[in-house]
């Protein structure tokens, strides 16, 4: 049986709702950064880490996100098949990974971003990575107008991409000044899947609420 390990309020969110979605038998371990649990399957100490039941493991979660919408065609996860479907896939898990994730990474552990102790300097490093957020956020709320979901033609159907991008979401509500107000089609987006029953079922489960 697969196995996710993730830690709450991680990207491993994405993959939880993936395999929600897919519907087939899973599992979970809940794990703490760079724990023992953890480091023993994945040495970089990250989530999400996957497992399948021959002990392969995969990380890196755009990795798992192509992977898990590939074994499970059925699931109609993939955002399509053809060459350029494909890399629109590819396209918007990299920017999500690159640009949108990293963007964050100076506001939650700013003094891995400056040799100046002070406060003040890991406010500035905090305030430079909530500008990269918005930047980022402005992407995204450009390419959702008029669309639903955000591969295809944006009225089809939610591909696991849409899940790679609620997590993030959700850090942009919680960190930004003013939450996603200012990217309305990226809140419509957020409604959308926060509506999801299976997205609920998920978060429930990892929060305990």
């Amino acid at each position: 049986m697969t196995t996710l390990y993730y830690a709450t309020g991680a990207c491993s969110l994405a993959h939880h709702i993936v395999l929600e979605w897919i519907g087939a038998p899973y599992e979970t371990v809940k794990v703490q950064f760079g724990s023992k649990e953890l480091l023993a399957v994945n040495p970089s100490g990250a989530v999400p880490t996957l497992q399948e039941d021959d002990g392969w493991l995969l990380t890196q979660a755009g990795a798992i996100i192509d992977y898990l919408a590939h074994k499970h065609p059925e699931a109609g996860l993939t955002g399509g098949d053809s060459l350029r479907e494909r890399a629109e896939a590819h396209r918007w898990s990299a920017f999500l990974t690159s640009d949108m994730h990293a963007a964050f990474w100076p506001v939650f552990t700013p003094a891995r971003y400056t040799t100046d102790p002070s406060d003040d300097a890991k406010k500035a490093v905090v305030a430079a990575g909530l500008k990269l957020v918005q930047k980022q956020m402005t992407v995204l709320n450009d390419h959702l107008e008029g669309r639903d979901w955000i591969l295809g033609d944006g009225r089809g159907l939610r591909s696991v991409i849409d899940a790679y991008a609620f997590p993030m979401i959700r850090w942009g509500i919680k960190m930004l000044p003013n939450g996603i107000a200012d990217y309305p089609n990226v809140q419509a987006l957020y409604d959308r899947l926060a509506a999801d029953p299976a997205v609920q079922r998920v978060i429930a489960r990892e929060t305990g609420k």
